[in-house]
């Protein structure tokens, strides 16, 4: 059944309660055969710690953290984080911020392949490595005694973005089908698909020239498997890649409430995204869009200059410079509500 995403006054006033003055910051090493994750968690904090600020450089604004602050006692629920495609966990900072405050642990790993510096075509369909390195951080976090002791272990989502998103989807039960994908990208010759036929990568933070993807040479079997965690309790999708593969059989078997995010309206949405008929397929689907946003407006603000800059490193998608009709301060604000909304109401909604 399809429903909108909406505000409950009730659970809006329960998370303003629960406030912590501080986000706290620690980064965190999940050691996994030939693929060690960088994880950054923020959590709920009281007043201490070092300030800092996590996702700032020379592009993007950053967002307001402590580093080592002492956390909030009691055990918070947990949420994942997935970055898109080329992009860094840190760029999501200005969201996991305010659900640290909201009494959230959040933590997310730098996945490796796909990542601003070291990211290649070859490696992005590459889900199945993506699913792995979210379920060893809840492994790595539920064993550790520093976070065992701070997060609910049986309250647990995922908030994924872009590529991303096709993480967090996978990770909730969607699987993928892969003559589906490439006949997609077959006649649609932009965003995933211009990617896998540009050529290029990036690897050691260099731009490289790598072999064009052919999508029907990728192993089928690790592609369409299902990478479940069934301690995923709940999912929110925000621009979800992979949108015109999914097997539609493996959405109606999902459980948990997934909540669908496109930014934008009608067809200024990407193909390649779109997500009203995913959310119409679960069971527990929602849907919302954001009027005046593009698909870039899920990254950090941009400084001054910003967008210069980008150029200059020969980067020419409009990251800085798009179309969104309103300020991004802005557009994020919306988002906050929009996610931290969802997650309240399923994974906390039981603390009241």
């Amino acid at each position: 059944m399809l429903q909108l995403l909406t505000t409950i006054p009730a659970l809006i006033g329960f998370v303003s309660a629960c406030f912590a003055s501080e986000a706290g910051v620690k980064e965190v090493l999940v050691p996994q055969p030939g693929r060690d994750l960088s994880v950054t968690v923020w959590y709920p904090a009281a007043a201490g710690g070092k300030p800092t600020i996590v996702g700032d450089n020379k592009v993007f604004k950053g967002a307001a953290a402590s580093i080592d602050a002492p956390a909030v006692p009691g055990r918070h629920p947990l949420v994942l984080l997935s970055h898109g495609s080329g992009s860094r966990v840190q760029a999501m900072s200005w969201l996991a911020t305010k659900l640290a405050k909201a009494g959230f642990v959040v933590a997310g790993p730098n996945h490796p392949g796909t990542t601003s510096g070291f990211s290649t075509p070859a490696e992005t369909p590459k889900l199945w490595q993506r699913t792995g390195d979210l379920s060893a951080v809840i492994d790595a976090l539920a064993k550790d005694p520093a976070w065992s002791s701070v997060i609910d272990a049986d309250r647990i989502g995922v908030v994924g973005f872009s590529l991303g998103g096709a993480t967090a989807m996978e990770l909730s039960g969607a699987r993928a089908n892969l003559e589906a994908y490439a006949r997609y990208c077959d006649s649609y010759k932009k965003w995933d698909c211009a990617w896998f036929a540009s050529g290029v990568g990036y690897v050691n933070d260099e731009k490289i020239t790598v072999d064009k993807v052919d999508l029907r040479s990728i192993d089928r079997a690790r592609f369409e498997q299902s990478n479940l965690d069934r301690r995923i309790k709940t999912a929110v999708l925000a621009d979800p890649g992979l949108a015109q593969a999914y097997d539609p059989d493996s959405l109606k078997d999902i459980a948990i409430p997934m909540h669908f995010i496109n930014l934008g309206e009608g067809e200024g949405i990407p193909l390649a995204v779109i997500s009203d008929g995913l959310a119409k397929l679960t069971s527990k689907g929602t849907y919302a869009t954001v009027a005046g946003a593009t698909h870039f407006s899920f990254l950090p603000e941009c400084k001054d200059g910003g967008a210069e800059l980008l150029k200059s490193f020969g980067e020419f998608d409009p990251i800085c410079s798009d179309e969104a009709s309103r300020p991004r301060g802005e557009l994020h604000a919306e988002l906050i509500g929009l996610v931290k909304d969802a997650l309240v109401r399923d994974l906390m909604a039981s603390d009241q």
